[in-house]
């Protein structure tokens, strides 16, 4: 591990703690709080909030790592944006297309969770690759 891994993980996991909380607890926060029979109450949710905490820490660490392995001498923007949406085909977009499936999950809000972390994952992407520029990639 060197300083620019540990920095992109420390930043990666900063962002998709606030794009989490800007796509699923503003944006779709109301509707989880109409859903009662689909989450835990809000008190048992903060009760657990430290692995939450721990799974964005590793999705984060992994999220660079990944990224820094496949990483080409091609222009970093487009090399960002890519993996953001591979890893968007990778992750959500199947994850809540499985909810969607076997929990009583509407449609429309399916729809709005593969939307919004489809661009987390794209920011996240684009940040990857900025903060992991080579003068190659420039």
């Amino acid at each position: 591990m060197n300083k620019k891994f540990l920095i992109a993980w420390v930043l990666v996991f900063v962002v998709w703690m606030a794009g989490s909380f800007l796509v699923h607890g503003l944006w779709l926060g109301e509707t989880y709080a109409g859903m009662t029979n689909m989450s835990r109450p809000q008190e048992e949710q903060m009760a657990l909030m430290h692995f939450m905490l721990l799974a964005h820490v590793l999705m984060a660490g992994a999220f660079v790592w990944i990224y820094q392995r496949g990483q080409e001498d091609k222009p970093w923007l487009p090399q960002g944006i890519r993996y953001g949406i591979a890893i968007a085909v990778l992750a959500p977009i199947p994850t809540f297309m499985i909810y969607y499936t076997v929990q009583l999950t509407p449609g429309m809000l399916a729809v709005q969770q593969i939307v919004g972390d489809t661009i987390v994952v794209i920011v996240l992407g684009i940040l990857v690759a900025f903060l992991s520029k080579t003068a190659a990639s420039e």
